[in-house]
């Protein structure tokens, strides 16, 4: 997909050209979408091998958003570069026109489905490189020819003929949601692989033109697929179907899978589904944490490591405890001067090993790395495959590294900070989106903004400004600390130090969702970590003469209500620096003063029953102690 397209105002033809090397073991297109708003007229997707342009499929943006197949069978392999031209016109517009998520906004995109031997497969990958232009002057000169659509097929257009009057004021009179409001479906996420696993039917409908036709029998299909793979999923055929229901619409609900169908125009007192949803997705808590407190493990061996300053935590794909910690390294007031600038270079990396993998009930070191390279050592955490995503605020700099250690690649210029694309600031730490692959950084003590990037590093975008006042706006942050990705909810949510409160934000976007903020929060929030429907945080002394206690925090995740507090029992928190929290209701804090890690369990044990609610099977959860 492009990122950086300008249509001029009244630029008869504009071409946009993306491109990439294909570096992957072989893949096997088998379907095609395009994707762009109302400029676009034609796209069109290759792959060029030996200068030789193949075409894997070209069609209008125009027509209903579908999956096509490809023009002819073909393969993909390594060295070859798949390359795509969207054609776009700027006629009847009166001001540039730029790549953005509304329907006044631009896209580019070119979707392909494809299949790869299991063994080295990808599920996910993307391109948003611009294309050489002396490469794309060679291109087929169809790529250039628009597709012919007569008017009844355009979408939007035809479909709206057949309403009455009064079903047209109907829907146009329906509140719109707020995604509706900012952003376009037809992003790179509206696939339904992750959910239905080997089966990767897509249904894409735009929300703006609420008779769409949808293809019934396949949403009748998904339905079957879904139930199949998750029976506690209830979709109701009357929802889905089309033919009964014409002004059914498909909705993805701004998640980065689809986690529920839904229809957008519901009768009133059907809330069957939206029960369902609760039920999934947060209203009734997988674990119920308002029936659980959290207590310290007193006897948990990780309390006599030898540890520094206790910077970050985080849990591998083994539910191992990672520790990330400064060593014989302390960041005090002598260590950056008025600029930022790291003053203790002089001194050296830290010798020993900064990262370590622990039993967590034993915590015995299974994995030890990270020597000779870190200087200040900050935010830690671990993604799907057991890479290392870290940030050091002496280097300003964020690092990829490997399981065993070895560096793949780094962003930003050692000691040197800045707060353009290719530098940081002090960041602070980083959240690896578990779908995309896409991460997030938090940038950081003198700079205040989020940055998101590709799987490869590549800059995709940023929010965020500095607190103009003491009274904080949304989207201003006064030192953002510390990241919780929720993918189920395809939301990011920040600890918002020095404002002490946690901001929330769609994650895709970066558009504002919510603020919790709470009294017993004090003036700070050091951290903020999510699992199973709760999020979890830890404050911090004041500097502002508050009286609130050091604690850690358990919150519903849906109304930011305290469901716990915890602290532990033989000594106080210093300064809990980090937490991250495991699924079973388990909960780590690092203290960067007191250089330890206490272990916090949930001191009741659910038993679960089903019991049936509107007709749905529904799991309710009671708590006993033991």
């Amino acid at each position: 997909m492009s990122m950086d397209t300008v249509i001029p105002p009244g630029e008869k033809t504009v071409y946009s050209d993306i491109a990439c090397m294909y570096e992957k073991p072989s893949m096997y297109p088998f379907a095609y979408r395009v994707h762009t708003h109302q400029l676009g007229q034609v796209v069109s997707g290759y792959r060029i091998r030996n200068g030789k342009w193949t075409l894997i499929g070209r069609q209008s943006p125009q027509l209903p958003q579908a999956f096509y197949a490809v023009e002819h069978p073909l393969d993909v392999h390594a060295g070859d570069i798949l390359a795509a031209r969207c054609v776009f016109t700027g006629e009847g517009r009166t001001s540039n026109t730029y790549i953005g998520g509304t329907s006044s906004d631009e896209m580019c995109n070119l979707y392909i489905m494809y299949y790869m031997e299991a063994a080295h497969a990808s599920s996910y990958m993307t391109c948003v490189r611009t294309g050489d232009p002396a490469m794309f002057h060679h291109i087929p000169e169809i790529a250039n020819i628009p597709v012919p659509v007569s008017p009844d097929m355009v979408m939007g257009h035809g479909s709206h003929k057949s309403m009455t009057e009064h079903e047209e004021r109907n829907i146009q009179q329906q509140p719109k949601r707020e995604e509706e409001q900012v952003m376009d479906q037809g992003d790179f996420y509206s696939v339904l692989s992750k959910l239905l696993g080997e089966r990767e039917d897509v249904v894409h409908v735009h929300k703006y033109n609420p008779t769409d036709i949808i293809n019934s029998d396949l949403v009748e299909e998904i339905a079957d697929v879904v139930q199949k793979k998750d029976p506690g999923w209830y979709i109701s055929r009357q929802v889905l179907a089309h033919k009964e229901r014409p002004d059914t619409i498909l909705v993805r609900d701004r998640i980065h899978k689809f986690h529920r169908l839904e229809s957008t125009l519901r009768p009133p007192g059907n809330n069957m589904l939206s029960l369902v949803q609760e039920a999934k997705l947060g209203g009734v808590d997988k674990q119920h944490p308002g029936d659980a407190h959290l207590e310290e493990v007193i006897e948990w061996p990780g309390l006599k490591l030898h540890l520094g300053q206790v910077s970050g935590l985080a849990l591998d794909p083994n539910n191992n405890l990672v520790i990330f910690h400064r060593g014989n390294h302390i960041w005090d007031e002598n260590s950056f001067d008025r600029n930022f600038v790291y003053q203790e270079r002089g001194i050296g990396p830290i010798e020993e090993s900064t990262i370590l993998t622990v039993n967590p009930n034993s915590s015995t070191i299974l994995q030890s790395t990270g020597t000779n390279l870190f200087y200040l050592p900050h935010g830690i955490t671990v993604d799907r495959d057991g890479n290392f995503w870290v940030t050091d605020v002496a280097l300003h700099q964020v690092f990829k590294l490997g399981p065993d250690g070895s560096r793949i690649f780094t962003l930003g210029k050692a000691f040197q900070p800045g707060s353009d694309r290719n530098h940081f600031c002090q960041p602070t730490d980083v959240a690896v989106d578990p779908i995309t692959g896409n991460f997030f950084v938090s940038d950081g003590y003198c700079n205040s903004r989020i940055m998101q990037f590709s799987p490869q590093g590549m800059f995709i975008m940023q929010w965020g400004e500095a607190s103009s006042s003491r009274t904080a706006k949304p989207g201003e942050f006064r030192i953002p600390h510390s990241l919780a990705l929720i993918p189920d909810q395809g939301q990011l949510c920040v600890a918002d130090r020095e404002n002490g409160r946690i901001q929330c934000f769609h994650s895709e976007t970066g558009h504002f969702v919510k603020e919790i903020k709470h009294a017993a929060f004090g003036s700070r929030v050091f951290a903020v970590a999510y699992g199973s429907g709760t999020l979890y945080a830890v404050n911090g002394k004041s500097y502002y003469g508050d009286s609130e206690p050091v604690q850690g925090f358990a919150m519903n995740f849906t109304t930011g209500d305290i469901l716990d507090t915890f602290v532990p029992v033989k000594k106080n928190f210093d300064m809990p620096h980090d937490l991250v929290a495991s699924d079973d209701g388990v909960v780590y804090v690092g203290d960067a003063h007191a250089n330890t890690v206490w272990k916090f369990s949930p001191s009741e044990k659910a038993e679960h029953r089903s019991v049936k609610k509107a007709g749905i099977e529904v799991e309710e959860i009671t708590g006993k102690f033991y």
